[in-house]
């Protein structure tokens, strides 16, 4: 069962990666990408040292790029590891998905040969997923396409945890090895398409022969390119666009010239497209497709004239990120849900409720409010503008936890309904359930979680939040409710996880237990969360005395 802290660990994680895959598209040289891809790893990945080995013309490798040690990076920069005696590596050892580790128990037989390597020496590991300083751990990078050339290898060493990376770490790695396929394919060709720029504006006497080297670029390249008028009336029309680009969009290239980006472009990304210089600009939004639907793409900038002195044209790299894209979301969306349920997680439900509440109790706004500090016309306490006697800080960005905020409160009444509408937080504890899981073993156990789950989600609004803590443990936020409402709610929950469950032909049964707390402006998350759970360990208590009674 995952830590509490895993969620926030893996959303660092993802932070640091989707940072570091960014600064791949920002080399303007393939020199600079490949100590990029070095860089990240060190920086993004929590490894020590990394080592970008890239394939020659004539197919050995050499050690292109380093990071972590100048003194190492002195050493083997430059080195040439031949092609052979890489793929005996590649062959080696536990596959991880693409990637490839070799345990020092087996990479000994290598260090004699003659890829270029860095280690030092260190004592034998104390527990099994110990690092040792002569594991190996290799990340191939592989070219876009189903013929899966190789372009080079990562080599990673020292997770700064000591530890043998996890499927976690395993994904990230692997995920950025290919995203730094890409970046470096890209800038291989970026790096084609300036020498044939270069050809077309300094060679006049091999004028022709820089076209046909130009349009054959832009015709078989992999992604999309696309060339547009700069000035004029017709600023930003397509005048020719590649195969691969019609192909993205699904247009043909006829259709094509009667646009521009802007008239492709999603309504909600139009501002950043017009933010994007014509020089160098660079970014990341969504262009419709024929059929209506719209995909992630990368567009790159730069302006190239037809001769030394005529028109200026825009030439736009148009590439596919909508897997990317589509990747991104579900790390994030696995970061913040449980695995087994797919209900929001401990992380994600903190997070909700963080957003829900703010430091400043409203009591205190009130007192404030009847003093002569707010000037406003609210007379509801659920909606007002700030109006605390202060001005946000110069430059601060709008929509602090002040700013136009809907103040939580709870009912005074106890258990008697006194009118007021709050942020009811149910804290929902299965009886029984342990019993299951001892009895008919974890595989029920898991059925009937998943069943209360479906059960908890079908019995709330939308809008409500039904979120799984750990274990058996389950809570739900639900807004607008009074104290009359929020008892209603946890009856009929209760009475909807009642009925048997049927796992495998046979029925089982929980009951379950629920506390009602209430999230008030001012309350810590944590505070709210343990006076929902305070709650639902009385009623516990008070139920298992009933029950006493009754026999």
């Amino acid at each position: 069962m995952e830590t509490e802290s895993e969620p926030y660990v893996r959303l660092a994680t993802l932070r640091q990666l989707h940072q570091v895959v960014a600064d791949l598209n920002t080399a303007r040289s393939l020199a600079d990408t490949l100590q990029t891809v070095a860089d990240g790893i060190v920086a993004g990945l929590n490894y020590e040292l990394a080592c970008v080995n890239l394939v020659r013309p004539d197919g050995d490798l050499v050690v292109a790029a380093f990071a972590g040690s100048p003194a190492a990076e002195a050493l083997i920069t430059g080195r040439v590891g031949s092609r052979a005696s890489w793929e005996r590596r590649l062959s080696m050892g536990v596959a991880w998905g693409d990637l490839r580790f070799i345990p020092h128990t087996e990479g000994w037989v290598l260090i004699e040969d003659d890829v270029p390597q860095w280690h030092t020496e260190g004592p034998a590991p104390r527990f099994e997923d110990e690092w040792h300083p002569h594991d190996r751990l290799y990340a191939p990078m592989y070219a876009s396409g189903s013929g899966r050339e190789l372009l080079g290898v990562i080599s990673v060493d020292r997770p700064r945890n000591g530890r043998h990376p996890g499927p976690w770490g395993q994904e990230a790695l692997q995920m950025y090895a290919s995203q730094s396929a890409i970046a470096i394919s890209n800038a291989r060709l970026r790096a084609n398409m300036q020498r044939a720029l270069v050809r077309l504006e300094r060679e006049q006497q091999a004028l022709r022969a820089s076209e046909e080297s130009f349009r054959q670029a832009f015709e078989y390249a992999p992604s999309g390119m696309a060339i547009a008028e700069m000035g004029g009336d017709q600023h930003g029309r397509l005048l020719r666009t590649n195969d691969a680009l019609c192909r993205l969009l699904g247009r043909p290239a006829s259709v094509m010239r009667r646009y521009s980006f802007a008239d492709l472009v999603h309504p909600e990304d139009i501002g950043t497209l017009l933010r994007t210089s014509a020089e160098g600009g660079r970014a990341e939004l969504r262009l419709a497709r024929r059929d209506g639907s719209y995909v992630w793409v990368s567009l790159r900038n730069s302006v190239v004239a037809d001769t030394a002195d005529g028109p200026r044209f825009l030439l736009t790299h148009v590439e596919d990120i909508e897997e990317r894209k589509r990747h991104e979301l579900q790390l994030a969306h696995r970061a913040s849900h449980d695995a087994l349920t797919g209900l929001p997680n401990g992380a994600e439900l903190r997070s909700r409720l963080s957003a829900r509440i703010c430091e400043r109790p409203y009591a205190a706004r009130a007192a404030d409010e009847f003093d002569g500090g707010h000037d406003g016309g609210y007379d509801s306490p659920y909606g007002h503008e700030h109006g605390f006697g202060f001005d946000p800080a110069p430059g601060a960005a709008t929509g602090g936890p002040y700013d136009h905020h809907v103040h939580a409160v709870s009912p005074t009444g106890g258990d008697i309904d006194d009118g007021t509408k709050g942020l009811a937080v149910l804290f929902c504890d299965l009886d029984g359930f342990k019993s299951i899981n001892d009895r008919f073993g974890h595989h029920t156990g898991d059925a009937v979680l998943i069943e209360v789950a479906r059960r908890l989600t079908t019995g709330v609004r939308d809008g409500d939040t039904v979120a799984r803590l750990g274990g058996d443990e389950f809570v739900v936020l639900a807004d607008g409710l009074g104290a009359a409402d929020a008892a209603d709610l946890a009856v009929r929950l209760r009475n909807a996880i009642i009925p048997p469950i049927r796992v495998e032909g046979r029925a089982v049964r929980v009951g379950a237990s629920f506390g009602i707390g209430w999230a008030e402006c001012g309350m810590t998350v944590e505070e709210v969360l343990n006076s929902a759970d305070q709650r639902m360990y009385i009623e516990k208590r008070s139920r298992a005395k009933v029950h006493r009674r009754a026999g």
